[in-house]
């Protein structure tokens, strides 16, 4: 098993995103130590750059960031906990994961944001809400990933923030709303997404993007643990922009235990 660090703030345009670096290392070292395995820290720089055809930070995202990450998923050599940053350092790992385990992968997408929107459909320009349009392959060619996640193959967990856009591409069946277990039915592998902003904000005050009447840390923990059935072959915690990280200990010992496949 291998922790990436990804401290990556540039694909988030809210107030906390400046944030987000700090927060990684913090939850990553907390990983560390919940899970008893080093921690990879990946180089993101700290610059930022313009909006170009409708993504804000676009060269950045598609640059040096993007070229570190792939090096480091050359040859993980077992499942990967990857921890942002913002929710576009899941772009390459689940991508990757697409293209290791081909059209049967699964992914649970804890979120309260469904992240389905695209440059023209966005209202910030912001990437981490194109993450998941992108690796259902559409969108803007230079993000969408190849091959992408198969239609109905992503089911949305504790999300409960959708524009109009993203509402119709529920209702096109690319993504589905049902319980997880039964949604995954018929995944060969599952990889689990888990933006922070899931939970409630009462349960954690380092949301970058808190929305009212999410999950406690007790039943995200549980319906975590509901997912022990599939192989999980890859996971993703993201949008930590707080250091006081102790209380998530529970949600990292239960990815540990889906990852290595030790309940």
């Amino acid at each position: 098993m291998l922790i990436n660090a990804v401290p990556q703030f540039q694909g988030a345009l809210t107030e906390r995103a400046p944030e987000l670096p700090e927060g990684c290392v913090a939850l990553a070292e907390l990983a560390g130590h919940v899970l008893g395995v080093p921690v990879h820290h990946i180089r993101q720089t700290r610059e930022t750059s313009p909006v170009v055809d409708g993504i804000a930070n676009r060269a950045v995202l598609t640059g040096a960031n993007r070229a570190a990450q792939l090096a480091a998923l050359e040859a993980p050599g077992g499942p990967v906990l990857t921890i942002g940053g913002d929710c576009g350092v899941e772009l390459i790992p689940i991508g990757v994961a697409r293209y290791r385990f081909g059209p049967g992968l699964g992914v649970a997408w804890f979120d309260a944001h469904s992240d389905l929107n695209t440059a023209e459909t966005s209202p910030s320009g912001a990437f981490h809400g194109m993450v998941l349009r992108s690796l259902l392959g559409e969108g803007d060619p230079e993000f969408a990933a190849n091959p992408p996640v198969e239609p109905g193959r992503v089911v949305l967990a504790g999300t409960r923030a959708f524009d109009d856009a993203e509402r119709a591409v529920v209702e096109r069946g690319l993504v589905v709303e049902t319980d997880l277990v039964s949604g995954l039915a018929g995944a060969d592998k599952v990889y689990v997404h888990l933006d922070l902003d899931v939970l409630d904000p009462g349960e954690f005050d380092g949301l970058n993007y808190p929305e009212p009447g999410g999950l406690t840390i007790e039943r995200l923990v549980a319906m975590l643990r509901g997912l022990s059935a599939f192989e999980v072959v890859g996971a993703g915690i993201t949008e930590c922009a707080g250091t006081e990280v102790r209380v998530l200990a529970p949600v990292l010992e239960v990815l540990g235990e889906l990852l290595t496949g030790k309940q």
